[in-house]
């Protein structure tokens, strides 16, 4: 039997594993597992500047291609303790990343040692799994069931943590008779697939709301087959966003109270019965007003995670399933109820879903000076096209970005749904980007995100990792300031100042150009609306030619209030601004609007 260290042991896995890429910091107690990663080979590594840098990047790598598993790693103590907000964010949305932390040797644990914290404990209630192992001759078990457990059932994130003595320990382990382990994902049976359906034999208005379960599953051709056989429009949750594109004559937009469309919730209000897939019924698509979401409707819920099933609310009817599986049955009973003429005619439904895409549209192109931030997704509609990948976090960019900009393939639209850190886009663009550096990334950021890890374009400097990142810059935290509202204040949330260096920006503070040029990468400022268009024009040339991410700054107007229910009721949205009224007040819209 081969003898190898367990940390030499643990990198062979992870490439049995399908693991080609990791994320991290080495330090002492991880450093040997950092000569096994040289020293064995075959896993890419990419230098971080922070390590919760790398827990989102590695989420970004796992997003961007189904498949992979983003793995991060650091040393012991505050190593570990920063990848926390990562593996919350992970877990959160259903993402698998392996986080691998050093540790203090096995016999100086809860001795208070240098850097030694219970990192287990403490990650526990952000993993499906965490272990700090105590034994090497476990370490190969332990990896073998990290990987089954990040891929069975809903999908999420593993900690495995190695003291420094336990990384040394020489052990006999066979790489070339390793096997994962198989994978569990429950399965919809015929039987319940038929079930879920009867509920179209009575509808009139069905809607089918796709969630990220689909994008996880691989399935969202499945979900488009289905729509198209039944002719059923589909709301895309956040995390849903890009299972069928939004220019399909079935895509009837988003609902919610904040990343919503008019026509999404307006279309949602008219349904009568609704069939959920992999989503999970999230108060930012519900809302609390949960009796105006659910007032004069039959619920379907199918999801992976047995206990989703009635947590917000109790369906009518509910499958555990993988959304794949339960998929492949139903276009499969579609299609034979279709044959035989048992599939209701909702034809003329789905047309009236795209007639409020038509007509409920909000304005975008405004002159103003300094810019409205509508104007700015109008722009990048225009610059970006279908095979753009949106990487993004939380506020009011991330807000408008989802009522304005348009999404037309799975994976292309990365967002931390459910935690939202600020600082999250950077290092995600960066994962994005490394997972298939082919597909252009575009980053969306408000001021205080970029702000956040803004050391990270540092990283894809280093690593020559191109990608163009829109950065709206008002000098506020937008999304508190307008929350705010409600109790009449407007407290801390402003970032202003004069910055003694450049002048020239007025009360906007941070000189971000120049930050962003001291980090390695190149960045162009821009205060005319209408410069904006050959602004991301020349970022996407500079992109290409230096290989570095490209900033463009986008100065916008101090203060915009964007679409949304100040009583987190989707059925109640205030409108802020105009609402279009003619084509060219929306000229980047789906479709043109009709008046």
């Amino acid at each position: 039997m081969p003898r190898m260290t367990a940390a030499a042991a643990a990198v062979e896995i992870l490439k049995r594993e399908g693991v080609t890429q990791a994320f991290g910091v080495p330090g002492a107690a991880i450093n040997p597992f950092y000569r096994e990663l040289k020293n064995v080979g075959g896993v890419n590594h990419t230098l971080a500047r922070h390590v919760e840098g790398a827990s989102h990047m590695a989420e970004g790598y796992t997003r961007a291609q189904a498949g992979n598993i983003g793995v991060c790693i650091g040393t012991s103590g505050p190593a570990g303790t920063d990848m926390i907000t990562g593996l919350y964010s992970a877990i959160a949305d259903s993402i698998p990343i392996l986080c691998i932390t050093g540790q203090a040797p096995v016999s100086k644990l809860h001795k208070e040692d240098f850097q030694a914290v219970d990192i287990a404990t403490i990650a526990k209630p952000v993993t499906k799994a965490a272990t700090t192992v105590l034994e090497a001759a476990q370490v190969p078990g332990v990896f073998q069931q990290a990987f089954h457990l990040m891929r069975s059932g809903r999908p999420g994130p593993v900690l495995i943590d190695l003291p420094i003595d336990v990384q040394l320990t020489e052990i006999e382990f066979d790489p070339e008779t390793y096997e994962p382990l198989p994978v569990y994902k429950p399965s919809a049976t015929r039987a319940q697939a038929e079930k879920a359906l009867s509920f179209l034999l009575e509808a009139e208005r069905p809607l089918i709301v796709a969630g990220g379960g689909i994008i996880n599953a691989d399935a969202s051709d499945l979900l488009v087959e289905f729509a198209e056989l039944t002719s059923i429009p589909v709301i895309s949750t956040l995390m849903g966003w890009g299972t069928i594109p939004d220019d399909h004559e079935l895509a009837a937009g988003m609902v919610g109270v904040q990343t919503a469309h008019r026509y999404g919730n307006a279309t949602f209000l008219e349904s009568d019965t609704v069939i959920g897939i992999g989503n999970r019924w999230a108060n930012r698509h519900t809302g609390y007003n949960l009796e105006a979401y659910t007032k004069g409707r039959k619920f379907v819920h199918v999801d992976i995670e047995p206990t989703q099933l009635g947590k917000i609310f109790a369906p009518d009817y509910g499958i555990a399933s993988d959304a794949k599986v339960a998929l492949e049955l139903f276009v499969e009973i579609a299609k034979e109820w279709k044959a035989a003429g048992k599939l209701p005619d909702f034809s003329a439904w789905a047309a009236s879903a795209q007639e409020r895409k038509a007509t409920l549209q909000r304005r975008t192109h405004f002159d103003n000076i300094p810019m409205k931030p509508q104007r700015v997704y109008e722009e990048m509609n225009k610059a970006f096209g279908p095979e753009t990948r949106y990487v993004t976090t939380i506020g009011l960019s991330q807000i408008a970005a989802a009522q304005f900009l348009h999404v037309y393939k799975p994976r292309h639209w990365i967002n931390c749904g459910q935690a939202g850190p600020l600082g999250w886009t950077i290092p995600a663009a960066i994962g994005a980007a490394t997972a298939q550096p082919d597909v252009p990334v575009v980053a969306l950021s408000g001021d205080y995100d970029f702000q956040f890890m803004i050391e990270e374009l540092a990283v894809a400097a280093q690593h020559k990792v191109p990608y163009v990142h829109v950065l709206v810059n008002n000098a506020y935290l937008g999304l508190i300031r307008q929350a705010q509202g409600g109790l009449g204040i407007n407290f801390e949330v402003n970032l202003e100042f004069e910055n003694i260096n450049t002048p020239e920006i007025g009360v906007y503070g941070v000189d971000h150009v120049k930050v962003a040029e001291g980090l390695g990468v190149k960045a162009i400022r821009v205060t005319d609306p209408d410069k904006l268009g050959e602004a991301l024009e020349e970022a996407k040339k500079l992109a290409v030619e230096f290989r570095v991410p490209v900033v463009v700054e986008a100065i916008l107007e101090r203060i915009t209030n964007i679409a949304m229910s100040k009583t987190v009721d989707m059925s109640d949205v205030t409108e802020f601004e105009d609402l279009a009224t003619e084509p060219g007040h929306a000229p980047t819209a789906i479709k043109a609007l009709k008046v």
